[in-house]
């Protein structure tokens, strides 16, 4: 290389001259190339205040209802749309936060689909495995009813059957609190796994004995806590119907 100050042959790479002792600068890059018809952009007049790209707003917009698929696939599209836009407006537009906020919105949307599907299908089968187990229990209590029944009536054969549950219930095992239920059946209005038992006693006869009786079990909320409807009478067998209460002549639970 040539030192520019002395002309001297000097070795390349040289940061100074030896004779001179001048530094030697690095040559300067040049500039890169211009692709044809390429126009720079104008300068920003002084006080500009950037507009924010519309894009974006509506990319947020959108991911705020993510929760519906197609706000979310349109909030994703705009979202990359005004992300570019941006890039390419030199400073011209603003909004660049907001897209990214769009499209973090519209991407939980997408992800959040699958949860809602499975959501979809797995309530209603909770809803119905509840309801199933429900009845179950309700049966089982009115079995639960039969049973204490007619031990009291054996228990107590100068009244027959109970004049009220609470005679069933806990106690001291007598006619006035046979033991033969929980208190929660035993009470006046029995309430248990969404359903409600009511006992209704019979007339007496002519010795002053109760000889029938009727216990029904209705759902609480009629197709949320259960569907069908129990009845059950001195006979022993339980009933039940679908919509409605049940009666002596519903279908007998097989």
């Amino acid at each position: 290389m040539i030192c520019r100050y002395c002309a001297e042959t000097i070795p390349d790479g040289s940061e100074f001259c030896p004779k001179c002792g001048a530094r030697m600068l690095a040559t300067p890059t040049p500039p890169p190339p211009v692709a044809p018809g390429f126009t720079p952009p104008a300068p920003l007049p002084p006080g500009f205040v950037p507009p924010t790209d519309g894009k974006a707003i509506g990319s947020l917009i959108c991911g705020f209802f993510f929760f519906f698929l197609p706000a979310a696939i349109v909030g994703i599209i705009l979202g990359h749309l005004s992300l570019s836009e941006i890039g390419r407006s030199a400073g011209r537009l603003k909004g660049k936060g907001l897209a990214v906020a769009g499209l973090i919105f519209s991407y939980l949307g997408i992800a959040f689909i699958p949860l809602l599907i499975i959501a979809a299908i797995a309530i209603p089968n909770l809803l119905r495995a509840r309801m199933a187990a429900n009845e179950a229990s309700a049966a089982g209590s009115v079995r639960v009813y039969n049973t204490a029944l007619v031990s009291y009536s054996a228990m107590c054969p100068n009244q027959g059957f109970p004049a009220s549950t609470r005679q069933l219930g806990p106690g001291a095992g007598d006619c006035n609190g046979a033991n033969l239920i929980e208190q929660t059946l035993a009470s006046s209005r029995a309430v248990k796994n969404g359903y409600l038992f009511t006992y209704h006693p019979g007339p007496v006869d002519e010795q002053g004995h109760i000889v029938s009786y009727v216990v029904s079990a209705d759902p609480v909320i009629p197709n949320n806590t259960g569907v069908r409807h129990f009845y059950a009478d001195e006979t022993g067998v339980i009933r039940f119907e679908m919509s409605g209460s049940a009666g002596p002549d519903s279908q007998p639970l097989e």
